[in-house]
């Protein structure tokens, strides 16, 4: 219950209004996202790689109601990959397809998220297109099928959590596509998606091994240790090299598995965000564990 309400008030913009004005609030996002510049984020990428992990920044926003703040995205994630060419750093980019007008038109987003691959592909990097509610899911399978078919430099993810899943990874797989693997953090029905976490976990180690198998690089995105730990046995078992795929987690999120999996000789993705539209994102943070919540309260207490 209490992750179905934090889902819901995530989706408030009144709320949004308070929580992002409230100087408290905005200095304990800090521990999920990098901060609200371009500049912040460079730096956190830059001590993922001097710590020996790699970064994908993402500049937060989503559901644009104009084109023109669609383009405004659009010429934010270029400044991005042109910054990280300049600096030298080992990162790509994740953006939201509802941030570059998904919902306005899908033909006008899909020559927005074209112009960001095609600087992509010349600076040798990618794109990751996220995964947005299920309402999203068809048209960014689409979106990301139709880019993938022009270019090699772009990606998406998938939810473990929706029944649809596997379908999606067959046919992603078919266009060469390569996969970030999550279980998910939107509020769906029972409807689109298991409701038990034991079966969003059976899912997760059957698409992961699915992944793996397929001979494409691929991201492992989790902080659960039963998945990373089921990912490494499944790779062992069928001599998947270390350096044929990659975990994934969260900025400021178990960092203690981080520089273990470092250690181990996993290469690990730390996916860092940055932008003042973060209140959602940092919402759906809190809804994933109950310690997260504690962290707020905690701080609410100290002022």
């Amino acid at each position: 219950m209490l992750r179905s309400t934090l889902l819901k008030i995530s989706e408030s913009k009144g709320f949004a209004n308070w929580v992002t004005s409230n100087g408290t609030t905005r200095r304990m996002a800090r521990r999920f996202v990098a901060g609200e510049t371009l500049d912040e984020a460079i730096a956190a990428a830059r001590a993922c790689n001097e710590a020996g992990m790699l970064a994908s920044l993402d500049y937060l926003g989503e559901n644009v109601t104009t084109t023109t703040d669609a383009q405004r995205s659009r010429d934010a994630y270029l400044e991005i990959f042109e910054r990280i060419a300049q600096e030298r750093l080992h990162a790509n980019v994740s953006c939201k397809p509802t941030q570059l007008g998904l919902q306005l038109n899908l033909d006008f987003c899909r020559g927005l998220v074209f112009s960001i691959v095609e600087v992509a592909a010349r600076g040798d990097n990618f794109l990751r297109i996220d995964m947005e509610g299920s309402a999203h899911t068809q048209r960014t399978i689409d979106l990301t099928k139709q880019v993938r078919a022009r270019s090699p430099a772009v990606g998406t993810v998938i939810q473990s959590y929706l029944y649809r899943s596997e379908t999606d990874v067959a046919d992603l797989l078919a266009y060469g596509c390569r996969i970030r693997l999550c279980k998910g953090a939107y509020k769906e029905s029972e409807e689109v998606a298991f409701p038990r976490k034991a079966d969003v976990d059976a899912n997760y180690i059957r698409l992961m091994r699915l992944l793996l198998s397929s001979g494409f690089y691929h991201g492992i995105a989790t902080h659960d240790p039963h998945m990373i730990a089921a990912t490494i046995r499944f790779a062992a078992a069928q001599q998947i090299s270390k350096d044929d795929f990659e975990f994934q987690m969260l900025y400021g999120v178990r960092t203690d598995l981080q520089r273990q999996l470092i250690k181990d000789g996993y290469r690990v993705r730390i996916y860092i965000p940055f932008g003042r539209d973060w209140f959602s994102y940092f919402m759906r943070r809190l809804a994933e564990r109950p310690a997260n919540v504690g962290f707020l309260v905690r701080n609410f207490l100290r002022r």
